[in-house]
C-alpha cells in the first residue's frame, strides 16, 4: 500500500511595506476627491483673536484696581526691575577700567592668565566695537535673569534628584517650557508683566530654569549610593547628608548648570527686546528690520564674545574647584588687577573713549551688496529650486487638503510610530489648533519646519557619521560645532540674510544652521556609544565598512538618531519662528505682528499658543517613537 506525501499548505507572506502603501493610496485617494474642502482659512478678524484682543484691553484698564495685580503680580515687577536696577548700578558704577579689572581677576582665579587675558579682552571688545552701554545693560539682564533662575531651579533641580515624584511632576511642565518657541513667552508675559526689563528678565528666567532644573537633578541623582548609605551609617540626617554628601559631590556637575543658563539666558535676551528689553538686542532688530548687516554684526559679535567670555571663566571655576585650590599668588596678582581697574574708573571720565571704537558697518554692507551681486545667481538657484520642488508642493499639499484630512493622517502616522498615548496627544493639539482659527498659518510654518528638519537631519547624519568614524574629522569639528552652539539664535540670521534677502528661505537656512550641531553631537555620541564587541564580530564576520555601517551601527544607535530628530524638529521650529523677522511669514509672522500692532495683538497670541502646540506635537510623535521598540522587534513578537 503506497503512501502520498502531502505538502503543506504554503502560508502566504505579505510584504512589510504593502500595508503602510496601502493606507497611503487611500489618503491620497482621499485627499484627490476631497481637495479644497475643509481649508479653514485664515481671517485676521477671527473672533477668538478679537476676544483676546479685547482682554489685553480690558487688563490694561484693571491693572490698578484688580487684587491679583495690586497684591501679586505687580510687586513681582517691582522685585525683578530692583535686582535688575541693581546689577544695572553696579556695572555703571565700575565704569569700564574697573569692569575690566574686577571680571579680569575673577577669570585670573578661576583658569589663570590665559582665562584673565581673554576676560579683558571680551570685555574691552565691547567697547572697540561702540556697544558699551548696551552690553552693560545686557549683561545686567543675564546677570539678574540668572541669579533668579538659579534661586529657583537649584532648590528645585535638588529635590528633584532626591525625589523621583517631584520629578515626574516637574517633567511635563520642563517639557513645555522648553518645547515651547521663545516667541511664545512673550505675549502672556506683555499681558501680565507690561513690558520693560523686568518682563525681558522674566521671560529670560522661563528659558533658563529648565537646564538649572534638569542639569542640578541629575547631578544630585547621580551621587554614589555607597557614600549616601555611609553617611546615613554614621547617624547624619537628612539635611546633613545633603549638605555634607550629595551638593559637594555634585559640585562639578552643577557648574555645568550654571553655565547652561547663562547661555540660555544670552540666547533669550535679544529676543526680549521685541518686549522692550534693554540691551544689545535692539541693535539686531534694527538691523533685522533695516535689513542691514552692518547694524547686526558688532551686536552678534559683542553677544558671541560675551558667552565665550562666561563660558570659558565658567568651566575653569569648575575644572579648578575640583581638582584644586587658589594659591596666595593668585589672590595677590587678581586683588592687584580689581584694584587697579577700581581705581581707575573714578579717575578716567565715565563711558568708553570715542577714540578707541571701531566702526565698521559701512563695510560690512558694502561687502553684503558685494556678495548679493555676485553670487546673486547661485543662492537664487538654490532657493527657487528648493522652492519649486520642496516648499511650493508641500504647502499646497498641506494647505489645500482638508483639516480632518490631516488630522487623521497624523493620527495614523503617530499611532504606527510612536503608540496611542502620542497619537492622541497629537490629534488633541491640531484639533485645538483647528479652534484656534490659525489652521493655513500652521500647515505654512509646518511646511518650513518639515522642509527644514529633512535637511537637517540629512547633513546632521553625515557629519555625525563622519566625525564617529574618523577622530581625526571629529577633533577639527568639535570646535566649530562648540562655537556655533553658543552663539544665540539671533546671530544664524546673519549670514542667512545676506545671501538671501528676506525671504522665508532665509529661516530655513537659519534654522538648519541653528539646529545642525545638536544633532551632529547625537549622532556621533550614538555611534560610538555602539559596543565595540559587536563592530569587531561584524567585521570578522566580513561586513564591509557600508554594511558595518548600515547593518550595525545605525540600528543601534536607533535611540540617539531618533532623539537627534527630536532636538532638530524642537530647535527648527523655534528658529523658524523667529525667522518671521525675516520674511518666513505663517505663526512667525503673526507673533511678530501682534508685538507691533496693539490691535493684531490677539492674532499674535493665539499664534503663538499654536506654535506652542505644533511644538508639543511633534515632540510626542518622535519621543514616543524613541521608546517604542523597532517595527522590525514589533514584527518579531
Amino acid at each position: 500500500m503506497s503512501t502520498t506525501a502531502v505538502s503543506a499548505p504554503t502560508k502566504l507572506r505579505i510584504p512589510r511595506w504593502a500595508a503602510p502603501a496601502g493606507v497611503a493610496i487611500v489618503f491620497a485617494a482621499a485627499y484627490l476627491v476631497f481637495r479644497g474642502t475643509g481649508t479653514l482659512p485664515h481671517d485676521k478678524e477671527a473672533p477668538q483673536f478679537l476676544a483676546v484682543t479685547d482682554l489685553r484691553e480690558w487688563i490694561d484698564d484693571n491693572r490698578n484696581e484688580s487684587p491679583l495685580f495690586l497684591y501679586f503680580l505687580n510687586y513681582v515687577r517691582l522685585f525683578v526691575d530692583g535686582v535688575y536696577t541693581f546689577f544695572q548700578s553696579v556695572l555703571n558704577a565700575l565704569n569700564w577700567p574697573g569692569l575690566i579689572g574686577v571680571l579680569g581677576a575673577l577669570a585670573w582665579l578661576a583658569g589663570g592668565w590665559r582665562i584673565a587675558l581673554l576676560a579683558a579682552a571680551g570685555v574691552s571688545a565691547f567697547g572697540v566695537l561702540g556697544l558699551w552701554q548696551s552690553s552693560v545693560d545686557t549683561l545686567a539682564l543675564v546677570a539678574a535673569s540668572v541669579l533668579l533662575s538659579l534661586v529657583i531651579g537649584v532648590p528645585l533641580g535638588v529635590w528633584a534628584g532626591l525625589s523621583a515624584r517631584v520629578r515626574r511632576v516637574l517633567t511635563p511642565v520642563l517639557d513645555v517650557m522648553q518645547i515651547m518657541p521663545t516667541f511664545a513667552y512673550l505675549a502672556p508675559l506683555v499681558l501680565f508683566f507690561h513690558i520693560g526689563a523686568p518682563a525681558g528678565a522674566i521671560a529670560t528666567m522661563i528659558y533658563s530654569i529648565p537646564p538649572a532644573i534638569r542639569i542640578t537633578a541629575l547631578a544630585v541623582e547621580g551621587v554614589s549610593p555607597t557614600a549616601v548609605e555611609a553617611s546615613a551609617s554614621l547617624g547624619a540626617t537628612r539635611r546633613q547628608t545633603l549638605f555634607k554628601v550629595h551638593l559637594p559631590l555634585a559640585r562639578p556637575t552643577m557648574a555645568l548648570a550654571v553655565n547652561q543658563t547663562i547661555m540660555m539666558a544670552l540666547s533669550m535676551v535679544v529676543i526680549a527686546n521685541l518686549i522692550s528689553a534693554p540691551g544689545l538686542g535692539g541693535d539686531i532688530i534694527r538691523g533685522l528690520s533695516r535689513a542691514q548687516v552692518g547694524i547686526m554684526l558688532p551686536a552678534g559679535l559683542a553677544i558671541v564674545v560675551m558667552a565665550v567670555v562666561l563660558d570659558r571663566t565658567l568651566m575653569s571655576m569648575a575644572r579648578r574647584e575640583a581638582h584644586a585650590t587658589v594659591g596666595r599668588l593668585d589672590l595677590v596678582v587678581a586683588a592687584a588687577l580689581a584694584g587697579v581697574g577700581l581705581v581707575a574708573g573714578f579717575v578716567l571720565p565715565v563711558g568708553w573713549p570715542d577714540g578707541l571704537t571701531v566702526t565698521f558697518a559701512g563695510a560690512v554692507n558694502d561687502a553684503v551688496r558685494w556678495a548679493e551681486t555676485t553670487w546673486y545667481p547661485v543662492t537664487t538657484f538654490v532657493k527657487d529650486l528648493t522652492s519649486a520642488f520642496l516648499l511650493n508642493p508641500l504647502e499646497g499639499l498641506l494647505t489645500s487638503a482638508p483639516w480632518w484630512l490631516i488630522a487623521l493622517a497624523v493620527l495614523t502616522l503617530a499611532w504606527w510610530v510612536s503608540g496611542v498615548r502620542p497619537a492622541l496627544t497629537a490629534l488633541g493639539c491640531l484639533l485645538a489648533i483647528a479652534l484656534l482659527g490659525v489652521w493655513e498659518h500652521a500647515m505654512q510654518t509646518m511646511t518650513t519646519v518639515a522642509v527644514a528638519v529633512l535637511v537637517t537631519l540629512v547633513i546632521g547624519l553625515l557629519l555625525g557619521v563622519a566625525a564617529a568614524r574618523s577622530p581625526r574629522y571629529s577633533a577639527i569639528q568639535r570646535p566649530l560645532l562648540d562655537a556655533a552652539q553658543t552663539m544665540p539664535a539671533f546671530v544664524y540670521l546673519l549670514p542667512a540674510l545676506a545671501l538671501f534677502e528676506t525671504t522665508r528661505f532665509t529661516a530655513i537656512f537659519a534654522s538648519v544652521i541653528y539646529a545642525v550641531p545638536p544633532v551632529v553631537r547625537l549622532v556621533e555620541d550614538g555611534i560610538r556609544g555602539v559596543p565595540a564587541t559587536v563592530v569587531e564580530a561584524a567585521a570578522s564576520a566580513g561586513s564591509t565598512p557600508g554594511q558595518l555601517l548600515w547593518k550595525v551601527q545605525l540600528p543601534m544607535a536607533r535611540r540617539a538618531i531618533l532623539l537627534a530628530a527630536n532636538q532638530g524638529i524642537v530647535m527648527t521650529l523655534a528658529m523658524v519662528v523667529v525667522g518671521g523677522l525675516v520674511g518666513a511669514g505663517a505663526l512667525g509672522y503673526d507673533v511678530v505682528v501682534g508685538f507691533s500692532q496693539r490691535t493684531d495683538f490677539g492674532m499674535g497670541f493665539v499664534a503663538g499658543i499654536a506654535t506652542v502646540l505644533l511644538g508639543v506635537m511633534l515632540d510626542r510623535i518622535t519621543q514616543g517613537a524613541d521608546r517604542r521598540p523597532s517595527p522590525r522587534k514589533r514584527k518579531r513578537t
